[in-house]
């Protein structure tokens, strides 16, 4: 019979990589445990894998995200080197490794980043935004992954590996209960069902948040909503359960299943209109829970997903075979109020913005075969294949328009713009890699992989205006396809037990892109071809001062050619286009102190420079009535209405130059056994460009936040009960913005609240 306890958060101090492994080796309570990666697809020793990983624990996940945070958000800044944003909601993450990401909010976007989630490739945007729970370990592989996973992989990979079932049964859970009644639970519970034969694990999570922004909007509304009322938005509804069974009828032979379900209803990103004033970045004198929406009834969003997958494993003895097949589909909608709010511009002529994407239908099948050699000893090799196709329907409608008067009963200039699109991506590809100890505590490993990826965009439906009836003329269905390879090679010399020294040379590329929204506004599709990256790295991994203190650091440069960027048109959509390259180069560390057996300190340090290097790459600016409404510190050209900036030099966006994690956690032993415990953390965002071009107001510089909890952990930490505060000094960080509307997109607000935690085996 299986039950439900509840399971152990170990707490904020365990932000990341060796803060607080969950797969580790006993260790005497004064020294740090081992951690184990599966970085190369197969387990090894952090420590002894020659590429750059940062590793965060599932109980270090689910203490950041106690108060109902989103489980990817939570990850931004955690692990040295990687930041997330969204400014479309908890459906669609954007991910940024060393700086290199995708800022376009299309939904057929791609991004360099890939996330893996028990080793199924999730390529939508709306599938990477899948909630992580009674997760295991988050592991962060920067720099190209090109040969082992495949194109779209020129930043890194975030992989994501869940609780599995086990012959014995064991269960866990976490709880919490915060401001704004926000709750949190994540638990997992399994065990065999029939003894040695067939086991199984059941996790949910359940998150749920009020609303608590109010709207107080109250003239005239193009959407009928002109009562103001509180509490209007902010909330949201996030459910997920995900079922896994494992059959062993052998020795050789194991089946995996997994299936999940998600039904997510909630807010689409608010954004606050005006809240940047033209010379500044500083949005104090913004009231976070409070917006003015004349339109897109509370920014509703709405998506239910359901996937599977199944597992196969035969081991021959010298080589073992693996076959996963997996399928994804999603379904849903999201609506924002684009321009921010209402508000009368230039001479008094009201402008109103609002969109909405919606996915009719998303499909994605992948195919997986690999044969891989018995790890151990100085020689392994695996080689494998893989087919992917992602076919999606999706609907976008924009309104983006200005009014001569102020009356809404006439005739509207530019009004509603629905297209439909039709989305195909597939790609083949082949790919092997090999390692072998050359000499005595040296070991070199190559890898290599071609891949063929095409991607085709038709337009179902066309946009026409009512005013003018304009139908559009442009392309109605593009195709582009793209054959590389990619490879990657390694060196690692153990110089001593406790010290190994490694240096990487990796090649990967992201597919072509094509981005069909324009259509909206009778534009045509825009493109961009394949871009390639060459990245080199080179770094040590320690474990000092008797096994109390690990020191990992990596310096890192890289160049991306035909690099794909994204800027707006003159009615904000976004539009693709190639530069001629970036380059970046930096340094990531990472350490884990542990001085005294009760007392755990962590810090994690990355630093960036990138660059845009093309001198005849320009972008739009920020421009609303043909006027630029902030400050453009770039070389700008006029061309008709609209003023475009001279990008050259210019950081990637989103690239914060540096980030610091710092975190404690102190453990007084008390007489039954049990502990009482402080732990803390803190995190702080250096200077980031949020834009193509530069300006004085869409930038951050300085964003932090800190957490704290403090608690009481059972004897053999049966249950933990605590109080936590998640940005607890209440910071309001500017994390996003639209730039015609001079809207912000802040951080999550602060939550306090009671949390409890267990397990049982």
């Amino acid at each position: 019979m299986l039950g439900v306890a509840f399971g152990s958060v170990v707490g904020a101090s365990a932000a990341f990589a060796q803060a607080a492994p969950v797969q580790e080796q006993a260790a005497p309570e004064e020294g740090l445990g081992e951690i184990v990666v599966t970085a190369e697809r197969r387990s090894e020793n952090l420590q002894k894998v020659p590429l750059s990983v940062g590793v965060a624990s599932g109980d270090a996940l689910r203490a950041y995200t106690a108060g109902g945070d989103d489980t990817l958000l939570a990850l931004s800044g955690r692990v040295p080197g990687l930041y997330v944003e969204s400014t479309t909601g908890r459906i669609f993450p954007r991910f940024y490794i060393r700086g290199l990401g995708n800022i376009d909010f299309y939904l057929g976007a791609s991004q360099p980043v890939t996330v893996i989630q028990d080793d199924v490739i999730l390529e939508h945007v709306v599938l990477k935004s899948n909630p992580v729970f009674d997760v295991r370990q988050v592991e962060v592989l920067r720099g190209p992954q090109g040969s082992l996973f495949g194109r779209n992989t020129t930043a890194g990979i975030i992989k994501f590996d869940t609780n599995k079932p086990t012959n014995d049964f064991e269960s866990r859970a976490s709880a919490s209960v915060g401001s704004y009644n926000s709750v949190s639970l994540d638990a997992g519970v399994g065990g065999p069902l029939i003894k040695d034969l067939l086991s199984i694990r059941l996790s949910t999570l359940i998150q749920h948040r009020e609303n608590y922004v109010d709207n107080v909007f109250a003239g005239t509304s193009l959407d009928n909503t002109a009562t103001p009322r509180k509490d209007a938005m902010g909330g949201f509804d996030d459910r997920n359960v995900r079922v896994q069974l494992a059959l062993t009828p052998g020795e050789r032979f194991t089946l995996d299943l997994s299936g999940h379900a998600r039904w997510y209803d909630g807010t689409s990103t608010l954004f606050h209109r005006g809240a940047l004033k033209k010379g500044s970045n500083d949005v104090s004198a913004e009231p976070r829970n409070t917006v003015s929406y004349d339109e897109a009834n509370d920014n509703p969003q709405s998506y239910n997903t359901y996937g599977g997958s199944a597992r196969a494993t035969y081991d021959f003895g010298p080589a073992a075979l693996t076959s996963i097949t997996a399928y994804e589909t999603t379904s849903g909608f999201s609506r924002g109020d684009t321009d921010g709010g209402a508000a009368v511009n230039f001479a008094g002529r009201p402008s109103y913005g609002q969109s909405q994407g919606q996915i009719r239908d998303l499909d994605q099948w992948s195919q997986e075969v690999r044969l891989a050699g018995t790890p151990g000893g100085r020689f392994n090799w695996q080689i494998g294949g893989l087919y992917f196709d992602s076919r999606d329907i999706t609907d976008f409608y924009q309104r983006a328009f200005f009014l001569t008067a102020p009356d809404l009963n006439g005739t509207q200039p530019n009004p509603n713009n629905w297209v439909r699109l039709h989305d195909v991506n597939t790609s083949w590809a082949g790919f092997g890699q090999v390692s072998y100890e050359i000499a005595p505590k040296l070991t070199i490993s190559a890898g290599g992989r071609i891949t063929e990826d095409k991607k085709r965009t038709e337009l179902l439906k066309t946009a026409n205006t009512v005013t003018n009836g304009v139908t559009y003329k442009g392309r109605t269905d593009v195709t582009l396809k793209a054959t590389k390879p990619s490879w990657d090679a390694s060196l690692l010399y153990q110089a001593s037990p406790d010290v190994s020294l490694y240096t990487r040379v990796a090649e990967g590329f992201r597919g072509p892109t094509i981005q069909g929204r324009s259509a909206v506004f009778n534009s045509d599709f825009t493109t961009a071809k394949s871009e390639t990256i060459l990245s080199w790295e080179g770094g040590v991994k320690s474990r000092l001062l008797n096994n109390t203190l690990s020191l990992n650091a990596t310096v890192f440069a890289y160049r991306v050619k035909d690099i794909q960027l994204n800027g707006n048109d003159v009615n904000g959509n976004g539009v693709l286009f190639n530069a001629d390259k970036a380059d970046a180069y930096g340094m990531e560390a990472e350490a884990n102190w542990k001085p005294v057996p009760n007392l755990t300190l962590g810090a994690g340090l990355s630093l960036l420079h990138s660059k845009i290097r093309d001198k005849n790459v320009y972008a739009q600016v920020c421009i609303l009535n043909n006027i630029v409404v902030c400050t453009v510190q770039d070389p700008t050209i006029k061309v008709g209405a609209n003023t475009f900036a001279q990008i050259d030099g210019n950081p990637l966006p989103n690239a914060p130059e540096y980030n610091v994690d710092l975190n404690a956690r102190y453990d007084q032993p008390l007489g039954n056994g049990g502990r009482a415990f402080i732990a803390g953390d803190f995190n702080i965002q250096g200077y980031t460009q949020f834009v193509l071009y530069k300006t004085k107001e869409f930038t951050a510089n300085g964003n932090f936040e800190g957490g704290l909890k403090i608690g009481y952990a059972a004897p053999d930490d049966a249950y933990e009960l605590a109080v936590f505060a998640r940005n607890i000094t209440g910071e309001k960080n500017l994390k996003g913005v639209i730039e015609n509307y001079m809207a912000a997109v802040f951080n999550e607000p602060r939550i306090i609240g009671v949390s409890l935690s267990g397990k049982f085996r």
